[in-house]
């Protein structure tokens, strides 16, 4: 009798797909990002400013288009900001009253709202409204680290990757990385618009503890807390890079918890000896800020 010939069955890991097959499955995804986003905007302009694809074009290797965003009209010492297609960043949705100046722009983003300066080519400040549910999203989001100039900034106006090569500053971060509840938000996070040059042993340490305790804070939260994060700036201005991009001499980190009313803020100097010290009053903060943030 003659025994039926098989064909061996080829070895397969069990539940394993071909890494091809997920190389695939990863770039379908973010061209499909890449088209919604790009669509959206194509049909609803407005929303150009609430949706940033700088992140998304460059990891495809498409080419960015520069379209600033219209600059702030001083009528006075002070302006009104207006974040018409964001305000839900800031508590009862008033954005800040600040100091006039040159070239100031409103940039929206996923999970943050940016007053930037062309004058020191950086923030005015930072704008972040948290909760509970959204750090405990945050903690599941890998950190990317891929830096990149502001699009939607003049040239003449946004600091370059090249301002912080070569200077002993760091990339800042005013809103944090570790705050960012969305892979594109993380992205958006690495937007020089949202860096300043800071002391490196600052960033590590003090700051860091800074914004990890406000963290802390918002995991205990009822409800949400807005987050107010930003420069100080001292005449002359230190500066580095070509694009002369200017150096803080203070930082600050302003707290509102919305659910109970309490406020406080963070003032530290951007050195690596500064320690934790008493926070300062709201009141106290707009007179050395000259923002009004909660009215």
């Amino acid at each position: 009798m003659t025994k039926k010939r098989t064909t061996p069955k080829k070895r397969t890991s069990r539940g394993r797909k071909p890494s091809g097959f997920k190389r695939f499955l990863k770039a379908f995804t973010v061209s499909a990002l890449a088209a919604f986003g790009i669509g959206s905007c194509a049909l609803n302009p407005h929303l150009r400013e609430q949706i940033p694809l700088e992140p998304i074009l460059s990891q495809l290797g498409l080419p960015v288009q520069e379209r600033p965003a219209p600059r702030l009209e001083a009528r006075g010492p002070r302006v009104q900001t207006r974040f018409e297609h964001c305000p839900h960043f800031f508590p009862g949705g008033r954005p800040p009253i600040v100091p006039a100046g040159p070239a100031l722009r409103e940039l929206c983003f996923e999970s943050f709202a940016i007053l930037h300066s062309g004058r020191t080519k950086t923030p005015v400040f930072v704008a972040q409204r948290l909760n509970r549910r959204m750090l405990v999203e945050a903690r599941e989001i890998g950190r990317k680290d891929r830096f990149y100039a502001e699009a939607r900034l003049p040239a003449a106006e946004r600091g370059e990757l090249d301002d912080y090569r070569g200077s002993s500053y760091s990339r800042g971060h005013m809103a944090p990385a570790a705050d960012m509840p969305s892979d594109a938000a993380m992205a958006q996070s690495f937007s020089l618009a949202n860096m300043v040059p800071q002391d490196q042993r600052h960033n590590a340490g003090s700051w860091s503890k800074i914004e990890q305790d406000t963290r802390k804070y918002v995991m205990r939260a009822r409800g949400d807390v807005f987050v107010l994060t930003g420069p100080v700036y001292a005449e002359p201005l230190e500066t580095i890079g070509d694009g002369k991009v200017a150096v803080p001499t203070h930082l600050y980190k302003a707290v509102y918890d919305a659910t109970t009313g309490r406020a406080w803020v963070h003032w530290q100097a951007n050195s690596a000896a500064a320690r934790a010290g008493a926070p300062l009053s709201h009141e106290e903060f707009a007179r050395r800020s000259g923002l009004q943030w909660l009215r």
